[in-house]
């Protein structure tokens, strides 16, 4: 009885369009996340909340060390030497997202370069990108230009900047960034 109640919720809900699960029925939203320190992990949460989707963490199948600072030197030896990292788990494929909400830190300028092995994995013809950053003094600096030489055949949209000390607070940055990009509906 139990199992049929909850079946004939989600079935009514289907019907009038409501969200079930926090998650927009039949979404074409993807979130595709990395985050080392919860901050741009803050971001993506409110993104989602406001858009619904699916969201996917990016994590390296070799963690990267505890310590921040041990990070950023893993992470500038991996720019330096333009390296790809291994992800521990892969998207079968990007088929049936329109939106493509891509959040990352900036490390050395530019994204981790683990997001660079999840752009080079995937056809993004005819995807539009959402990027979102966090950063820790220096602005967004080159990433927007290494994302559009990464993906040239998607269309990305306007980068959201916020200082990662904010990114928690960072509502009403993130409804006007939807809002001018016309995501929300």
């Amino acid at each position: 009885m139990k199992r049929f109640v909850i079946a004939a919720a989600v079935l009514i809900g289907l019907a009038c369009g409501l969200a079930y699960s926090g998650e927009t029925v039949g979404s074409k939203n993807l979130i595709v996340i990395f985050s080392k320190t919860g901050n741009t992990m803050a971001l993506a949460e409110q993104i989602q909340a406001q858009v619904g989707g699916d969201m996917f963490q990016v994590r390296t199948a070799k963690p990267y060390p505890e310590e921040y600072r041990a990070t950023t030197e893993v992470a500038r030896a991996e720019l330096d030497n333009n390296e790809r990292p291994e992800l521990a788990e892969y998207l079968d494929s990007l088929d049936g997202y329109d939106v493509i909400y891509f959040g990352f830190p900036i490390w050395w300028g530019t994204m981790p370069m683990a997001m660079l092995t999840f752009l080079e994995r995937y056809d993004f013809t005819g995807k539009t990108i959402a990027p979102f950053t966090t950063h820790g003094g220096g602005g967004a600096s080159r990433s927007y230009a290494d994302l559009q030489r990464a993906v040239p055949t998607a269309t990305i949209l306007p980068h959201l900047v916020v200082s990662g000390s904010s990114s928690r607070s960072a509502g009403g940055q993130v409804t006007e960034w939807l809002r001018q990009n016309n995501l929300l509906k």
